[in-house]
Parts: structure tokens; C-alpha cells; sequence
């Protein structure tokens, strides 16, 4: 049961995940600097859910829950670069947000290809570096006490737990990158435009007005408090006990799976092109190929030339 449940988490986050890319790769409506966003956020969802639910998958199939010290390394580093870029992208939608309802004269103008492309790019990079430095002082690691590690994946507070060496560097390095480099500020580069944006929302007179700009940050906010409140309950927590590891998967199978749906099913740009891909496919034209008896053969062919010769005179002898 608990197989079928977990490819059944899996093939539907990718589906949603990957539906939502297409549309905002072939639809031209979606290609914005906030739509550019969320489909990375997509890639990343996608990946994230490969690298950690495949293990699963595996070891229910084939009955072998071993894993090689490189695929240990390599996944921990893949989930901790993947993890980072998510919060940095978005702290970069909620800049997006901030500038598109405190800025809209200036937002063509400031969220321009260049802009968005560094905004990508940095956080991609930032991403990748920002593990090495508490990888590196982990593979240096030579003694473990035990082999079985209580986790369903290979997570840096679980295999810190079973190490027999020294740790304090490395739990130097996870707080100050816990604290500073993955936890508060991302967290600080989301909120602080959501405080300009609540002051500028308090101006606005309609009530109309006001409910758009709360609906559009809605979908955004909803995909933040959820994936900060499992993160520090999964990393704050001073044990790992199960409801720990029932976090983690919270936040490896449930947050990529809700991701599209929220921003899906509230978005009416999103349900617009959804429409527009689908009559498209419906409506598309279909190649008509007409029966042997219709195809005119040579000799049909040949005996209409003649008939054509032999009217000819007549006709010009009746007009002259």
C-alpha cells in the first residue's frame, strides 16, 4: 500500500509539474517574468521528488535498501542545492510581486529579459555553492557507528547522528547555513516586499482593488508558509523521531505535488491557456484522403484532352 502510494504521489507530480511547463513554454501568454519562475519552480519540484522518492520506489521493488557512500553523497548534495534554490526563487517572485503592484508604470522596465535571466541564474548558482562548504567537511568523514540510517533518504542531520567524528565544524557550518544562507534570508528577501506590498494594498480605496491584489499574492504566500513551516519543523527539531522523517516527506512528495494545483487552480492566466492548448488540439485540421475510385487515371486523363480538341472548333466556329 504504502508503494502504490508513493508512485501514485510521484507519476501525479510529475504530470502536474510537467503540464504546467509545457503550458508555460508554448503559450506566449505565459511568458513573464512571474510564469519564468514558476516553471523553474516546476523543474525543480520534479527533481526533487526523482531524487529522493526513487530510492523508495526501488527498494520496494527489489527488496534492497542499501545504497553506495557516492549515491549517499550525491543525493544529500542534490537535495540541499535544490532545497536552497527553491527559497531563493522564491524570495525572487515575491520582488516580482512587489514590483508589478507598487511599481506597474516601471515594470517592463525593471523586470526586463536581462533582469529575470540574473535572477534565475543567481539563484541556480547560489543553489549549487551553497552546500559545498558543509559537504566538504563531511566527505572528509571516515567512522559511522552504524550503517542504517533512520531516514528514507540520505539527509545531513541523520547521517551527523550515526558519525564517530568530531561534528562541530560541521554543525558550525550547517547552522550558519541554516541560519543565514538558507533560512532567514531567503526568508527576509520574501517578507520584506509583502511589507511594501500590505502598505500599498492598505491605500488602495476600492474594495475591489484590494481583493485583486491580496488574490494575487495569495497562490505565492500559501506555497511559502507551507514549505518554511515544514523545513523548520523538519530541521528545528531536536530529535528525529517519525513524525520528523512524516515532515520530510511533507516536504519532498506533498509540496511538489500541491505547488501546480495552487498556482493552477487560482491562476486565471494559467486556466486561460490550459483552454487555449486544448481547443487547439480539438480544432486541429485533419489530412483528407480521398478513395481509389476518385484518384483520375491516365487514360481518363488522356480521353479529356480529346474530348477538348474535338469541341474546340466547333465552339470557335459558332462565336466567329
Amino acid at each position: 500500500m504504502i508503494f502504490y502510494l508513493v508512485i501514485l504521489i510521484y507519476l501525479t507530480t510529475l504530470t502536474g509539474n510537467m503540464t504546467f511547463l509545457l503550458l508555460v513554454c508554448f503559450d506566449h501568454h505565459l511568458h513573464t517574468p512571474m510564469y519564468i519562475f514558476l516553471g523553474n519552480l516546476s523543474i525543480v519540484d520534479m527533481l526533487c521528488s526523482t531524487i529522493t522518492q526513487h530510492n523508495v520506489l526501488l527498494s520496494f521493488l527489489t527488496k534492497d535498501k542499501s545504497i553506495s557512500y557516492i549515491s549517499c553523497m550525491a543525493q544529500m548534495y542534490m537535495f540541499g542545492s535544490l532545497t536552497g534554490h527553491e527559497l531563493l526563487i522564491l524570495a525572487a517572485m515575491s520582488y516580482d510581486r512587489y514590483v508589478a503592484i507598487c511599481r506597474p508604470l516601471l515594470y517592463h522596465n525593471i523586470m526586463n529579459k536581462r533582469t529575470c535571466l540574473f535572477l534565475n541564474f543567481a539563484c541556480w548558482a547560489w543553489g549549487f555553492l551553497q552546500v559545498m562548504p558543509p559537504l566538504g567537511v563531511f566527505y572528509s568523514f571516515t567512522c559511522y557507528s552504524s550503517v542504517v540510517i533512520n531516514h528514507f533518504f540520505c539527509d545531513i542531520l541523520p547521517l551527523m547522528k550515526i558519525s564517530c567524528n568530531n561534528t562541530s565544524l560541521l554543525q558550525i557550518f550547517f547552522f550558519m547555513e541554516c541560519l543565514i544562507l538558507i533560512g532567514c534570508t531567503p526568508l527576509i528577501l520574501t517578507f520584506i516586499p509583502y511589507i511594501f506590498i500590505i502598505c500599498n494594498i492598505l491605500k488602495i480605496r476600492s474594495t475591489t482593488g484590494k481583493r485583486k491584489a491580496f488574490y494575487t499574492c495569495s497562490s505565492h504566500l500559501t506555497v511559502v508558509l507551507l514549505l518554511y513551516t515544514t523545513l523548520f519543523n523538519q530541521y528545528l527539531s531536536p530529535d528525529l523521531k517519525d513524525s520528523t522523517k512524516l515532515l520530510a516527506l511533507l516536504n519532498t512528495a506533498a509540496v511538489p505535488l500541491l505547488n501546480p494545483l495552487i498556482y493552477s487552480l487560482k491562476n486565471k492566466d494559467v486556466k486561460a491557456a490550459l483552454k487555449r492548448k486544448m481547443a487547439q488540439l480539438k480544432l486541429k485540421p485533419q489530412k483528407f484522403c480521398p478513395p481509389k475510385e476518385l484518384h483520375t487515371s491516365k487514360a481518363v486523363h488522356e480521353a479529356a484532352l480529346e474530348l477538348n480538341n474535338q469541341i474546340s472548333p466547333i465552339t470557335l466556329h459558332v462565336i466567329s
